[in-house]
Protein backbone atom coordinates (compact mmCIF):
# COMPACT_ATOMS: atom_id res chain seq x y z
CA UNK A 1 0.00 0.00 0.00
CA UNK A 2 1.18 3.68 -0.85
CA UNK A 3 1.21 6.24 1.22
CA UNK A 4 -0.62 8.89 0.39
CA UNK A 5 -1.69 11.91 1.98
CA UNK A 6 -3.93 14.87 0.53
CA UNK A 7 -3.65 17.73 2.15
CA UNK A 8 -6.35 20.64 1.58
CA UNK A 9 -5.99 23.97 3.47
CA UNK A 10 -7.43 27.45 4.27
CA UNK A 11 -5.67 30.19 2.73
CA UNK A 12 -2.57 31.56 4.80
CA UNK A 13 -2.58 28.35 7.39
CA UNK A 14 0.25 27.33 5.95
CA UNK A 15 -1.14 24.05 4.85
CA UNK A 16 1.37 23.62 1.89
CA UNK A 17 4.45 24.44 3.85
CA UNK A 18 3.05 21.59 6.51
CA UNK A 19 2.60 19.17 3.55
CA UNK A 20 6.36 20.17 2.37
CA UNK A 21 7.07 19.65 6.18
CA UNK A 22 5.96 15.58 6.03
CA UNK A 23 7.18 14.49 2.61
CA UNK A 24 10.50 15.70 4.08
CA UNK A 25 10.24 13.49 7.13
CA UNK A 26 8.81 10.89 5.66
CA UNK A 27 11.30 10.91 2.77
CA UNK A 28 7.75 11.02 0.36
CA UNK A 29 7.71 13.29 -2.85
CA UNK A 30 5.14 16.45 -2.17
CA UNK A 31 2.99 17.36 -5.62
CA UNK A 32 1.98 21.08 -5.10
CA UNK A 33 1.03 23.18 -8.12
CA UNK A 34 4.41 23.50 -9.96
CA UNK A 35 4.64 19.31 -8.76
CA UNK A 36 1.55 18.34 -10.59
CA UNK A 37 2.30 20.92 -13.76
CA UNK A 38 5.43 19.10 -14.00
CA UNK A 39 3.84 15.48 -13.75
CA UNK A 40 1.28 16.90 -16.28
CA UNK A 41 4.28 18.30 -18.87
CA UNK A 42 5.88 14.77 -18.69
CA UNK A 43 2.67 13.50 -19.47
CA UNK A 44 1.98 15.01 -22.55
CA UNK A 45 0.47 18.29 -21.46
CA UNK A 46 1.86 21.58 -21.69
CA UNK A 47 2.85 23.14 -18.22
CA UNK A 48 1.66 26.20 -19.14
CA UNK A 49 -2.21 24.42 -18.75
CA UNK A 50 -1.61 24.09 -15.39
CA UNK A 51 -0.16 27.81 -14.71
CA UNK A 52 -2.75 28.94 -12.46
CA UNK A 53 -4.56 26.07 -11.25
CA UNK A 54 -7.54 26.44 -9.48
CA UNK A 55 -7.81 29.85 -10.79
CA UNK A 56 -7.53 29.42 -14.37
CA UNK A 57 -10.63 29.80 -16.73
CA UNK A 58 -10.69 29.44 -20.32
CA UNK A 59 -6.89 28.33 -21.89
CA UNK A 60 -6.48 28.57 -25.86
CA UNK A 61 -5.46 25.88 -27.29
CA UNK A 62 -2.83 27.33 -29.62
CA UNK A 63 -1.25 29.77 -26.15
CA UNK A 64 -1.53 26.63 -24.08
CA UNK A 65 -1.70 23.17 -25.36
CA UNK A 66 1.66 21.55 -27.02
CA UNK A 67 0.98 18.15 -27.10
CA UNK A 68 -1.39 17.47 -29.69
CA UNK A 69 -3.56 15.33 -27.45
CA UNK A 70 -6.75 16.77 -29.05
CA UNK A 71 -9.21 14.42 -27.94
CA UNK A 72 -9.99 16.99 -25.18
CA UNK A 73 -10.78 20.07 -27.25
CA UNK A 74 -14.08 21.29 -27.71
CA UNK A 75 -14.81 24.67 -30.11
CA UNK A 76 -10.72 25.39 -29.99
CA UNK A 77 -11.23 26.02 -25.97
CA UNK A 78 -10.30 23.68 -23.28
CA UNK A 79 -11.92 24.95 -20.77
CA UNK A 80 -12.55 24.38 -16.66
CA UNK A 81 -14.12 21.15 -16.83
CA UNK A 82 -11.84 19.73 -19.76
CA UNK A 83 -8.76 20.66 -16.89
CA UNK A 84 -10.07 19.06 -14.55
CA UNK A 85 -10.34 15.47 -16.33
CA UNK A 86 -6.55 16.40 -17.14
CA UNK A 87 -5.55 17.17 -13.94
CA UNK A 88 -7.67 13.94 -12.69
CA UNK A 89 -5.38 11.69 -14.75
CA UNK A 90 -2.40 13.10 -13.58
CA UNK A 91 -3.22 12.79 -10.01
CA UNK A 92 -4.53 9.15 -10.09
CA UNK A 93 -1.00 8.56 -12.08
CA UNK A 94 0.95 10.19 -9.39
CA UNK A 95 -1.02 8.01 -6.78
CA UNK A 96 -0.84 4.26 -8.45
CA UNK A 97 3.14 5.26 -8.79
CA UNK A 98 4.27 5.05 -5.34
CA UNK A 99 3.87 7.62 -2.11
CA UNK A 100 3.02 11.32 -2.40
CA UNK A 101 2.02 14.10 -0.45
CA UNK A 102 -0.45 16.08 -2.77
CA UNK A 103 -1.61 19.73 -2.00
CA UNK A 104 -4.59 20.85 -2.32
CA UNK A 105 -6.01 20.17 -6.33
CA UNK A 106 -9.36 17.71 -5.29
CA UNK A 107 -7.09 15.29 -4.47
CA UNK A 108 -8.99 13.38 -1.57
CA UNK A 109 -12.35 13.62 -4.46
CA UNK A 110 -10.17 12.21 -7.07
CA UNK A 111 -8.44 9.69 -4.80
CA UNK A 112 -11.79 8.77 -3.49
CA UNK A 113 -11.76 4.72 -4.15
CA UNK A 114 -8.29 4.02 -2.70
CA UNK A 115 -6.86 4.37 0.91
CA UNK A 116 -6.02 7.90 1.71
CA UNK A 117 -5.10 10.19 4.39
CA UNK A 118 -7.20 12.91 4.18
CA UNK A 119 -6.26 16.22 6.29
CA UNK A 120 -7.73 19.65 6.11
CA UNK A 121 -5.32 22.89 7.54
CA UNK A 122 -7.21 25.49 8.78
CA UNK A 123 -6.20 28.29 11.40
CA UNK A 124 -8.11 31.30 13.44
CA UNK A 125 -8.23 34.23 10.45
CA UNK A 126 -6.08 36.51 12.51
CA UNK A 127 -3.04 34.18 12.71
CA UNK A 128 -3.55 33.65 8.49
CA UNK A 129 -3.87 37.28 7.95
CA UNK A 130 -0.46 37.78 10.14
CA UNK A 131 1.22 35.10 8.29
CA UNK A 132 -0.24 36.97 5.35
CA UNK A 133 1.22 40.52 6.07
CA UNK A 134 4.72 38.66 6.88
CA UNK A 135 5.10 36.37 4.18
CA UNK A 136 3.65 38.36 1.27
CA UNK A 137 4.68 41.85 2.96
CA UNK A 138 1.01 43.13 3.31
CA UNK A 139 -1.00 45.43 5.25
CA UNK A 140 -3.20 43.80 7.23
CA UNK A 141 -6.57 45.21 4.94
CA UNK A 142 -4.90 43.57 2.20
CA UNK A 143 -3.73 40.10 3.46
CA UNK A 144 -7.28 40.02 4.88
CA UNK A 145 -8.78 40.50 1.48
CA UNK A 146 -6.51 38.38 -0.76
CA UNK A 147 -6.97 35.59 2.42
CA UNK A 148 -10.72 35.93 1.77
CA UNK A 149 -10.64 35.88 -1.98
CA UNK A 150 -8.61 33.14 -2.39
CA UNK A 151 -10.64 30.80 0.41
CA UNK A 152 -13.75 32.02 -1.65
CA UNK A 153 -12.09 30.84 -5.01
CA UNK A 154 -10.58 27.25 -3.57
CA UNK A 155 -14.56 26.70 -2.00
CA UNK A 156 -15.88 27.33 -5.14
CA UNK A 157 -13.45 25.25 -6.83
CA UNK A 158 -13.90 21.86 -4.74
CA UNK A 159 -17.37 22.32 -4.38
CA UNK A 160 -18.42 22.15 -7.71
CA UNK A 161 -15.93 19.39 -8.49
CA UNK A 162 -16.81 17.21 -5.30
CA UNK A 163 -20.21 17.74 -4.66
CA UNK A 164 -18.75 18.16 -1.42
CA UNK A 165 -18.10 20.54 1.11
CA UNK A 166 -14.75 22.47 1.19
CA UNK A 167 -13.23 22.38 4.56
CA UNK A 168 -16.40 20.83 6.71
CA UNK A 169 -14.42 18.36 9.08
CA UNK A 170 -16.78 15.28 7.55
CA UNK A 171 -15.29 15.70 4.11
CA UNK A 172 -11.31 14.23 6.13
CA UNK A 173 -10.02 12.04 8.34
CA UNK A 174 -8.38 15.06 10.33
CA UNK A 175 -8.50 18.60 10.22
CA UNK A 176 -6.13 20.54 12.23
CA UNK A 177 -5.31 24.19 13.66
CA UNK A 178 -2.12 24.79 12.32
CA UNK A 179 -1.66 27.99 14.62
CA UNK A 180 -1.33 25.61 17.71
CA UNK A 181 1.59 23.26 17.24
CA UNK A 182 3.31 25.25 14.17
CA UNK A 183 4.44 23.64 10.54
CA UNK A 184 6.61 20.94 11.88
CA UNK A 185 4.73 19.95 15.19
CA UNK A 186 1.21 20.46 12.72
CA UNK A 187 3.20 18.17 10.29
CA UNK A 188 4.29 15.39 13.46
CA UNK A 189 1.06 15.35 14.23
CA UNK A 190 -0.43 14.28 11.01
CA UNK A 191 2.20 11.66 10.84
CA UNK A 192 1.29 10.20 14.09
CA UNK A 193 -2.26 10.25 13.15
CA UNK A 194 -1.89 8.88 9.95
CA UNK A 195 0.06 5.56 11.48
CA UNK A 196 -2.44 5.00 14.21
CA UNK A 197 -5.13 4.99 11.18
CA UNK A 198 -3.14 2.89 9.17
CA UNK A 199 -2.37 4.67 7.00
CA UNK A 200 1.02 5.87 6.75
CA UNK A 201 3.87 3.76 6.74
Amino acid sequence: MHTIINVGRSFGSGGGFVGQAIGRKLGIPVFDNELISKAAEESGYSKSLFAKGEEKSLFSVSSFFASGRLSYIDSGYVNDNVLFNIQSEVIRSIAEKGDAVIIGRCADYLLRDRPCLNVFVDGPEEYRIHRLMENEHLPAAEAEKLMRRKDRTRKTYYNYYTFGAWGVASNYHLCVDSSILGIEGTADFIIDFGRRAGLVK
